[in-house]
């Protein structure tokens, strides 16, 4: 279970996360809002890409608060980021392997790759760098975090960059990697259905917990009162 006590972040005199209180425990935690509303920052500071300003954070008891990237991903908190990052001089096979803590076989290394909507023979071999497009190194990065198979993966708008791959097959990867590990997958999206698939959505506004509960409860709240989100049906 990973744990938030009073979390907060401030830069200089803006505030811009206000005492989070969240647990996350379930299958599949969504979090929306507004834009502005602070919910990539609550991402990077469970990752420990950035650290709160004041709070806890626990992992299964242990006290992860002042723990470096390196140390969280260690005790199993992956993070995709909105925009992956590029490694020039690495193929896509070392990187998954990397990410999987093993020298993967190609065929090993394919499955991950296929299993995201790529031709594997087509990138194995390829550097990730600048001549995969945004939505190629999307899905590479989703592979590498099915790869690593770890207690808590977060993902920053996973949907983004990859609209002519069906969500379905999105949807699909995120219940396989469930299986594989048990663990919980925390999303960052506005996207009415990856919400559908939440079995918890934190609602943020002004970076505040505005609401929290099962989709039944807080997705008919978001779509009819007006929160301020900008949600599709389809892709992005």
């Amino acid at each position: 279970m990973l744990k938030l006590n009073n979390i907060s972040y401030s830069v200089g005199d803006i505030q811009i996360l206000k005492n989070i209180n969240l647990e996350i425990d379930e299958r599949f935690v969504a979090i929306t809002g507004p834009n502005g509303s602070g919910k990539s920052t609550l991402a990077k500071i469970i990752s420990g890409i950035i650290k709160q300003t004041e709070g806890q954070i626990l992992l299964d008891g242990i006290d992860i608060s002042d723990m470096s990237i390196t140390e969280r991903a260690n005790l199993g908190i992956s993070f995709a980021f909105q925009q992956p990052v590029r490694f020039k001089g690495i193929t896509v096979k070392d990187l998954i392997s990397l990410a999987a803590g093993e020298k993967l076989s190609a065929a090993a290394a394919c499955q991950y790759l296929s299993e995201v909507g790529l031709c594997a023979r087509d990138y194995i071999d390829r550097e990730v760098d600048a001549s995969l497009s945004g939505g190629e190194l999307k899905r590479i990065e989703i592979a590498m975090i099915n790869a690593r198979g770890t207690k808590i993966s977060v993902f920053d708008e996973p949907e983004a960059g990859i609209d002519l791959w069906s969500f379905n097959n999105l949807i699909k990867v995120f219940e396989k990697m469930h299986q594989r590990t048990n663990g919980s997958i925390l999303i960052i999206s506005h996207q009415e259905r990856i919400l559908n698939i939440a079995d918890k959505i934190v609602l943020l506004k002004e970076g505040t917990v505005d609401a929290i509960g099962t989709k039944d409860e807080i997705l008919p709240m978001i779509l009819h009162q007006n929160s301020g989100c900008r949600f599709t049906k389809e892709g992005v």
